[in-house]
């Protein structure tokens, strides 16, 4: 007979202990164990009991993202934040997404577009990262504002928008996340332009923020890094490695300079092959993303410079000579005239370089091939770019550096990606362009917002990047006092925005105060312009417009107030904009001008007597007696006691009559 302790032990132990063990730790027989065994069998736990272990995790992960999320704790890495009341843009905290270790993360050029699409939209995704954003010309420069002018102009009647979402120093993995928020917004056309930054750029197989060649663990990061827990982890991970390694994160130098962890990926290794199958496969993934939903969408093959970059780095190779003499070869070859044969060779060399900041051939072969396993549009950008240049083999003529356009390169390419949106009846429907198509590229260059000042901007970011690794050993690097030596305000203006000293808006608004004071209109106006290109919802940049033509007409200055006025109706017109302008014309005698800016203000504002006055009397002067009738007529039901009014009222019957 077993005792109540020694029942209780047994019931303790039985799923720890063996039946001998339980025998010989009580001392007693082990078929009374076994028989005890036997007579009261474990009871087994039941259903709900494995549903409750399985949810307790569950519950507690869940409760942990809501506090965290009602804490406001991390980061928000939701992809759209409101810019204003009804208007949306990329997120500039996004790229912490890819980004754990860099401390500055990259931003978009900031596009805006309508929370709520209106009904004449029409909008255009741009995807890629920094020859997509425009590097070193940011935010003015890139190929998608070629395209947004150029639509505006032409359509004036739509709402144009064009997105451009593209971010440095990231690759297909940023473009794969970013569609399935990019389709919710109900695009009309996506454009990409993305393959250069695919061993570099952020989860690359060679960068340093890279998680290894596992495409399904990389993905599935990215999905879980959208959570709040998945950031305490991270911060906690990070918080532990700095307390046993230190901040030994490196934070000089270009983000390029610091992406590049394994800088040496030979032809056709493991890491080569492995950058192409991880290019292929989200591409892949994207494209079929657009094609379920059928937005349209265009591909481009990237461009770099063939003939005046030579290889970063050379290695020895069983197969191949090493890249440095392929791209000598190239060169006396080229020297020879034998230019096929050096566009060969100088591809050749760009493939063997082993340090793998420019696409290889096999990128653009699998975009083309995409084209005809998807039917859909590819934009030949490579072979374009070929066909324009010196001999046909890009160089320093395209280019500013291994692989970023130069202003005219990415006008170049909008207009490439534009022609092929018209080919294929991409354009806005059922309207017909206000320009002809084949003036419609001429007046947008003539029309790009850009100044001399956003050149100074873009050759000082091209000093810096070629300052540092891997174009010189870091340790020659010049100093920035004497690399870069400002001549006027403009060009201090632009050291302090590449020295982050100033942000962009900053810059911008310092030139334009500093033209206002010395008078110079047209840099004023220029500089103000370009503020409200980027920002069209800034209200102080138009007041501030608004507000110098007031002055100038208060001392009746009317030749530069013209002028002003003239330039705030191009950016958008306003009832100030077209009343004065038709004012002016109507005392300068430019009646037809006149009558034009006058109708405009009166539809903006039907109830200005001074303006529907000024409006009487251009159609008076006009001979269209009966509109100036009923004009006039409108102001003296309003105020009947408005200078002027029944005079002219007066005049007008006089002149019916007859």
């Amino acid at each position: 007979m077993l005792t109540k302790g020694q029942i209780r032990y047994i019931n303790q132990n039985r799923h720890k202990l063996s039946p001998e063990k339980l025998s010989s730790n009580l001392k007693l027989p082990i078929e009374e164990i076994q028989k005890y065994l036997e007579l009261n069998p474990a009871q087994k736990a039941p259903f709900y009991f494995y549903l409750i272990m399985i949810l307790i995790p569950i519950l507690f992960l869940i409760v942990l993202e809501v506090g965290l999320r009602l804490f406001n704790y991390g980061t928000d890495l939701s992809m759209w934040i409101k810019a204003t009341e009804g208007k949306l843009m990329l997120n500039p905290e996004v790229a912490r997404r890819y980004f754990s270790t860099i401390k500055s993360p990259p931003s978009s050029i900031e596009d805006i577009f309508d929370e709520e699409k209106k009904d004449n939209s029409y909008r255009v995704f741009v995807l890629g990262e920094s020859s997509a954003a425009g590097y070193p010309y940011m935010p003015l420069g890139s190929f998608s504002r070629y395209i947004r002018k150029r639509l505006e102009l032409s359509y004036p009647q739509n709402k144009i928008e064009v997105i451009n979402i593209s971010l440095t120093a990231v690759n297909s993995y940023t473009v794969r996340d970013f569609i399935p928020e990019v389709l919710k917004q109900k695009p009309d056309l996506i454009l990409i332009y993305t393959g250069h930054n695919e061993y570099y750029g952020a989860l690359g197989v060679g960068s340093l923020e890279s998680l290894g060649n596992s495409r399904s663990l990389v993905n599935l990061i990215l999905y879980l890094n959208k959570f709040k827990t998945t950031q305490l982890v991270r911060d906690f991970i990070q918080w532990i490695a700095k307390i046993f390694t230190g901040d030994d994160s490196k934070s000089s130098g270009t983000l390029m300079s610091r992406m590049a962890k394994e800088q040496t990926i030979t032809f056709n290794s493991d890491n080569y092959k492995a950058g192409i199958e991880q290019f292929r496969s989200n591409m892949r993934d994207v494209v079929e993303s657009v094609k379920k939903v059928n937005v349209p969408i265009i591909l481009g093959t990237l461009a770099s410079n063939l003939k005046d970059q030579k290889p970063f780095i050379s290695v020895q190779d069983k197969k191949y000579e090493p890249a440095e003499k392929i791209y000598e070869k190239a060169q006396q070859v080229y020297s020879l005239s034998n230019y096929k044969s050096a566009d060969s060779l100088f591809r050749l060399a760009k493939d063997l370089d082993a340090l793998r900041f420019r696409a290889p051939e096999e990128i653009n072969n699998i975009i083309k091939n995409f084209g005809n396993e998807f039917n859909i549009p590819i934009v030949n950008v490579d072979s374009v770019f070929d066909a324009v240049s010196p001999n046909g083999i890009v160089g320093d003529n395209l280019m500013t550096d291994h692989l970023h356009p130069t202003l005219h390169g990415y006008q170049l390419i909008g207009k490439i990606y534009y022609d092929e949106m018209n080919k294929n009846n991409f354009l806005p429907k059922n309207i017909s362009p206000s320009i002809n198509y084949s003036e419609q590229d001429q007046i947008t260059i003539s029309r790009f917002p850009y100044s001399k000042m956003d050149s100074t901007i873009s050759a000082y970011r091209i000093k810096l990047l070629k300052n540092d690794w891997p174009y010189i050993d870091p340790k020659n690097k010049i100093p920035l006092t004497k690399l870069i030596i400002p001549h006027t305000y403009e060009d201090t203006l632009a050291l302090k925005l590449v020295n982050d000293d100033i942000n962009w808006i900053e810059c911008h608004q310092k030139a334009a105060e500093r033209n206002l004071h010395n008078r110079n209109i047209d840099g004023f106006l220029q500089q103000m312009e370009i503020l409200i290109y980027q920002y069209p919802v800034i209200v102080e940049y138009y007041n501030y417009i608004d507000q110098l033509a007031l002055d100038l007409l208060k001392i009746k200055d009317f030749e530069k107030a013209y002028k002003v006025l003239l330039k705030r109706y191009q950016i958008k017109p306003s009832e100030l904009s077209t009343k004065w302008l038709g004012t002016i014309d109507l005392n300068s005698s430019r009646i037809p001008s006149a009558i034009k800016y006058l109708e405009e203000s009166v539809s903006l504002n039907p109830n200005d007597n001074q303006t529907l006055y000024n409006l009487a009397g251009a159609y008076a002067l006009n001979k269209d007696y009966r509109k100036s009738y009923d004009v006039i007529s409108k102001v003296l039901n309003s105020d009947p006691n408005f200078p002027g009014a029944q005079n002219l009222l007066q005049q007008i019957k006089n002149l019916l009559n007859k």
